[in-house]
């Protein structure tokens, strides 16, 4: 079986050729890829361009919207410009269209509104719905963004960081109290991260919104790494957080298929 890696002369040679008006989209992509917040020097390293040229590159990529600083006021991760292009991206008609058959297939099997969700700056921002053909029902339009502590795609977002990134960011995080059954204690918030890890799926038993329950599933890129999550949304009178999570396979399942739409 051929070999598609790259010798480290010959990816240093493919650098060197990158053309100087395709630099910017190369850094991007690069940022992207990473997962992670990338620091200068790491990209100058493996784009192979001087540290005055990305440096320059990165001014003029934070400035437009692009990449943001990271809390460490050196590393760059993705910014609202480049989340968005994501989100078009992912809506582009063909690809959207053959997503909604698919959470339309869910959600009339299971009978509760599913969403896709993806991480944004500050909380989950809804990308997509299908409703439940139930009169009662929780309005969250897409666009809508909720806070990652208390909601079942937070909680399943924050459960995919590496552990230093999720200190810092619960940390930061405020763990604002939205209702009687919000987790406020950070070791709480970690033990259900915890329980979520090892069970594959989230929760929200009445932690955003009173009356409202929901799980949530990861959709995962071909490294693994989180891009969005599938949720269940019900009404409490209808379906408890136990209901809910007796589709676990079902909403598993429609993952599966659309982490093959996002890989095609």
């Amino acid at each position: 079986m051929p070999d598609d890696r790259l010798t480290n002369e010959q990816a240093l040679d493919r650098k060197e050729q990158i053309p100087t008006n395709l630099r910017l989209l190369v850094l991007i992509e690069e940022v992207a890829q990473a997962g992670v917040p990338v620091a200068p020097a790491a990209l100058s390293e493996a784009l192979g361009l001087p540290k005055p040229t990305i440096h320059r590159l990165l001014t003029t990529a934070e400035a437009e919207g692009f990449l943001q600083r990271d809390v460490d006021g050196r590393s760059y991760g993705p910014g609202k410009r480049m989340r968005w292009l994501a989100s078009n991206t992912l809506s582009s008609q063909r690809i959207r269209t053959e997503r909604l058959m698919i959470m339309k297939a869910l959600a009339e099997e299971v009978g509760e509104t599913c969403n896709l969700a993806a991480p944004g700056r500050y909380g989950m921002v809804y990308l997509d719905r299908v409703e439940t053909h139930w009169p009662l029902r929780i309005q969250l339009p897409v666009g809508t963004q909720v806070p990652f502590h208390c909601t079942a795609s937070g909680k399943m977002y924050l459960s995919s960081l590496r552990s230093d990134k999720l200190e810092r960011l619960i940390d930061s995080l405020g763990l604002t109290r939205h209702t009687a059954r919000t987790l406020t204690d950070p070791q709480q918030l970690r033990d259900e991260l915890t329980l979520t890890r090892e069970r594959g799926y989230s929760t929200d038993d009445e932690e955003f919104m009173e009356g409202m329950t929901a799980i949530a599933v990861p959709i995962r890129d071909t490294q693994n790494r989180l891009l969005t999550t599938l949720s269940l949304h019900a009404p409490m009178q209808r379906s408890s957080v136990k209901t809910l999570a007796q589709h676990f396979e079902v909403v598993k399942a429609a993952t599966v298929k659309l982490e093959k739409l996002a890989q095609d």
